[in-house]
């Protein structure tokens, strides 16, 4: 029998609200559906690290030492030298809760280059930066394909053999126990690999442990309609995330929130790390942990 018209109005404003509440709880199973047996073994954690250029101190040891206090789990350490650096990077975190994150540039050369001898270039540096990285610890090393001005190759052109590159990058990285981790940057700063999805693409026709993928939250701002949707469609390929405002100053230093990324973060169940890589307004002493306060209240505030 046909619904009178009030009767139906009032069903369907029922069924929208259920679709509105369940609405976290679909985000989540699909998540899942790329992810299985990981999103009920999982709970996402925030684990706070920085670059550490960004830290105070007259030594890497100094700098751990206040990060420690500070409520920091991991440091970044820059990728220049780091072969010469294993000693001292071991020695600066041991005693303290502090682990190495991500390693943040290095290398040599460009993965996408239209001239074959820097990719080559780019794949003996990069190899010898992952086995550094495996040393310290980190939980790898961040690559981007290209940026602007770098090659002349489309985006048709570079996507194969970057997908090649990465095939060779992965099993070394994988003989180590490292990964290299594609970043997405914006269009100001590289016309290649600009949207989480599409570094998760390029992860799943690599088809390695060794190659995987991160997240920036000042890039995300200017690329993605959604910081929530974007960690979503990284899925298990994110293994690392840079935190900054849009400012591209500390988070907290002006309106960019943070809570709708937090989200996607939990929705996959993410473990890794969230490393600062900005400026900061003022005095570092004083901002830095401030910074770190703030983002653990948008961690509480992100309810899934």
């Amino acid at each position: 029998m046909a619904l009178q018209r009030r009767e139906f109005l009032k069903a369907a404003g029922l069924a929208g609200a259920a679709i509105a509440a369940g609405g976290a709880n679909w985000l989540r199973a699909a998540s899942a559906q790329d992810r299985p047996g990981e999103a009920d073994a999982q709970v996402a954690v925030l684990n706070v690290s920085s670059q550490e250029g960004i830290i105070p101190g007259d030594s890497l040891k100094e700098k751990v030492e206040r990060m420690a206090e500070w409520g920091f789990q991991g440091v970044e350490p820059g990728g220049g030298g780091l072969a010469g650096r294993i000693d001292e990077i071991k020695a600066a975190i041991d005693g303290t809760p502090i682990k190495v994150s991500a390693i943040c540039g290095g290398y040599s050369g460009v993965p996408i280059s239209h001239v074959e001898e820097e990719r080559t270039r780019f794949k003996q540096s990069f190899k010898e930066l992952l086995s550094a990285a495996a040393a310290v610890g980190s939980t790898g090393v961040i690559v981007v394909p290209a940026f602007n001005n770098q090659t002349e190759l489309s985006n048709r052109e570079a996507r194969p053999i970057l997908i090649e590159v990465l095939k060779e990058i992965g099993e070394h990285a994988v003989s180590v126990g490292s990964r290299a981790l594609l970043e997405p940057l914006n269009r100001g700063e590289a016309f290649f690999l600009r949207q989480l999805a599409d570094a998760a693409a390029i992860c799943r026709d690599v088809g390695s442990p060794g190659v995987c993928m991160m997240g920036d939250f000042y890039h995300m701002n200017i690329e993605e309609t959604s910081d929530r949707g974007a960690f979503i469609s990284a899925g298990k390929y994110l293994h690392h995330v840079h935190l900054a405002s849009r400012r591209r100053v500390l988070p907290g230093q002006d309106e960019r929130s943070f809570v709708e990324g937090f989200r996607g973060l939990k929705d996959i169940g993410y473990q890794g790390f969230c490393s600062l890589e900005c400026g900061c307004d003022g005095d570092r002493t004083v901002e830095i942990p401030k910074a770190v306060k703030f983002l653990r209240q948008q961690w509480e505030e992100a309810h899934v």
